[in-house]
């Protein structure tokens, strides 16, 4: 049984979600935690994280073996910085992405379990709401072989 199996059959702690959004093209991540206090965390890496309280509602994908499962969130409260990382974003066309955890109330010393790594694949902005959906690496629906082998790329093609 996995430590939030055992908090979900006895309900006495508080799972804390959390958000780590980065981008290459900003100076740091933007950090979010659910709930109305800040909390500070230490990662499966190490760091010592502190994540802003924001007010978030999240769907978890279901574990199954589709190859394309996405995780769809929305963060109320969200001042025009958010706007213009997106903007910095968009301009340098570089990748969003999101890692996902959960932490326990009495343990922030590290993730509840292994955190989800996701990209960013889309959303809208609506006043002070942010809906996005991210999602995994889709390797189910992948082509292979990844290169087309026409003439352009394989010019002896040409003489078969």
């Amino acid at each position: 049984m996995t430590i939030l199996e055992q908090v979900y059959a006895s309900g006495g702690d508080v799972i804390i979600h959390t958000l780590e959004i980065t981008c290459a093209a900003w100076a740091e991540p933007i950090l979010l935690c659910e709930g109305f206090e800040n909390q500070s965390v230490i990662d499966e890496n190490g760091r010592a994280l502190t994540f802003e309280a924001a007010a978030f509602q999240l769907a978890e994908p279901e574990r199954s073996n589709r190859g394309s499962q996405t995780l769809d969130f929305a963060v109320d409260g969200v001042m025009g910085t958010a706007q213009q990382k997106v903007d910095a974003a968009l301009e340098e066309e570089e990748r969003i992405t999101l890692i996902y955890r959960k932490f326990l109330a009495s343990n922030l010393s590290e993730p509840a379990e292994r955190p989800y790594r996701m990209t960013i694949l889309g959303g809208e902005m609506n006043g002070s709401t942010v809906q996005l959906q991210a999602g995994f690496f889709d390797l189910i629906n992948r082509q292979w072989p990844r290169d087309v082998y026409s003439t352009t790329f394989s010019p002896g093609l040409r003489y078969l």
